[in-house]
């Protein structure tokens, strides 16, 4: 197994450093979140394609999971940013770089380098799990019960993305605060999702084993701290709470801030 994860590492490090070159080409990193999703989704392809003996159901099961998770986030990511344009986290953190002029060594160790190095980590609950589940490996009632929570956490990700993106869309909402639909539940539905689909995930990859579970038990910890507070929640509340001012603050009061739950009055 510790050869084909060096593998996996190997398409990985390809695949970013062919992508920092694009990014230096155009003076913006900030397609990088589209490839947090669809990164995940390749290494669990490359995963499933090269597992001794063939890949069981279970592999096959935690693969469909991981790559459809990751496509569709990394495309709606991508989709944004042709659309809204260089995000201004990565703006802040190059900043002094570009003034500088050595915007491409800090694209590679600050954006690139780390990101690849938290991506793989993140996804090594479905890397293990589908190398660990070779034919005839079954979908056992653990990994049901995973899928049942990947799939509340799909639902919550997808659907909040889409009532965001036709909030935005509408001129009319223009400083405005969407609370409405899962919004008006929690303040981060689409990270909610994030956070269930990848326990989901790693609930199948303990279908496999529980050792495998415990050895990539970091990732999801990993993820749940850096959506709950590093550049999830925290972050983004911040930018919030200066451009939506009161609004948002009332918002606030009467919204949970990550685990839905009914709106207070």
């Amino acid at each position: 197994m510790f050869e084909l994860l060096a593998l996996n590492a190997a398409i990985l490090l390809v695949l970013v450093l062919i992508q920092w070159a694009i990014s230096v080409r155009i003076n913006d990193v900030s397609f990088i979140d589209a490839f947090w999703g669809a990164g995940m989704g390749i290494l669990a392809v490359a995963s499933w394609l090269h597992v001794p003996g063939g890949p069981g159901a279970l592999a096959t099961l935690i693969m469909a999971m991981t790559a459809a998770w990751g496509f569709r986030l990394g495309g709606y990511l991508f989709l944004r940013w042709r659309r809204e344009g260089e995000d201004k986290r990565y703006k802040l953190i190059l900043r002094k770089a570009r003034e500088e002029g050595h915007f491409a060594r800090a694209a590679l160790t600050k954006v690139w380098l780390m990101q690849a190095v938290l991506l793989f980590m993140v996804s090594s609950p479905a890397q293990v799990g589908i190398l660990a589940s070779p034919e005839p490996a079954p979908i056992t009632p653990l990994a049901w019960a995973g899928l049942a929570l990947w799939s509340l956490g799909v639902f919550f990700e997808w659907v909040g993305d889409w009532q965001l993106t036709r909030f935005k869309a509408d001129p009319a909402n223009k400083g405005q605060v969407l609370d409405t639909g899962l919004w008006r539940y929690t303040r981060h539905p689409n990270y909610f999702g994030d956070f269930c689909a990848w326990w989901g995930i790693w609930l199948a990859c303990a279908a496999a084993g529980w050792g495998y579970a415990a050895a990539t038990v970091v990732g999801p910890l990993f993820l749940s701290f850096t959506l709950t507070r590093w550049s999830g929640v925290t972050l983004l509340e911040k930018g919030m709470d200066k451009s939506k001012g009161d609004k948002y603050a009332d918002y606030k009061r009467r919204t949970s801030a990550f685990f839905p739950m009914p709106p207070k009055a």
